[in-house]
């Protein structure tokens, strides 16, 4: 997302005042954020923010929904920090609220689906950065990217599918109760065909 068009739209803001645009996080990814964030002294912490601005929607009645970064951003609610700078985006404020999340969908700003791929109803989205749900294999999903499994793309929503695409073919009490053997499975399933179509895909040796 390029910021250089709004970088005279940032704002500071209270994370409990932010409106998440996804329902889930995988909370071992947010896990991992809190202990990386630790490990920060407080000049790299200031760095660190200052260059990874939260991108934002201003929608109806004003409120700031979050477009990306959800992560970092309950990771660093959770870690105390109450406002952050954000880096506003676009302005939807003159819109109905079932125009904007018509909108939003449509510019893949927007994510309704819950821990077990089921749509959700807009009204029914998360109000609070606290309330987003854990959904385990989001967090399958990123271990399985910082492995090498899959390399980073540019489609919308990339861990997710690759999320949806694992949660049909492992047990997800195995994903919570034995992460490592969940991750062993995850990747061979990641270098077959089967994950051909997944965006970051990439053919691996076979043996």
């Amino acid at each position: 997302m390029d910021r250089s068009a709004h970088a005279d739209n940032d704002a500071r803001i209270l994370i409990a005042d932010l409106l998440p645009t996804q329902v889930t996080v995988g909370m071992r990814e947010v896990d991992i954020k809190r202990v990386r964030w630790r490990e920060r002294g407080p000049d790299d912490r200031d760095r660190y923010l200052n260059n990874h601005r939260i991108p934002v929607v201003v929608g109806p009645h004003n409120r700031h929904y979050i477009v990306d970064r959800h992560h970092l951003t309950f990771a660093l609610y959770a870690e105390g920090i109450a406002a952050i700078t954000v880096s506003i985006v676009e302005n939807y404020t003159a819109v109905s609220i079932e125009a904007f999340w018509r909108m939003m969908e449509s510019r893949h700003w927007a994510h309704p689906f819950d821990d077990i791929g089921s749509r959700r109803a807009f009204e029914n989205m998360p109000a609070r950065i606290a309330d987003l749900i854990d959904d385990p294999f989001r967090s399958l999903a990123g271990a399985l990217k910082r492995m090498g499994a899959y390399t980073k793309h540019k489609a919308p929503y990339t861990e997710f599918r690759w999320a949806d695409f694992l949660r049909h073919r492992i047990d997800r009490k195995l994903v919570e109760r034995d992460f490592m053997r969940a991750l062993a499975i995850a990747m061979n399933l990641a270098r077959s065909n089967e994950a051909a179509q997944l965006p970051g895909w990439q053919r691996h040796p076979q043996h």
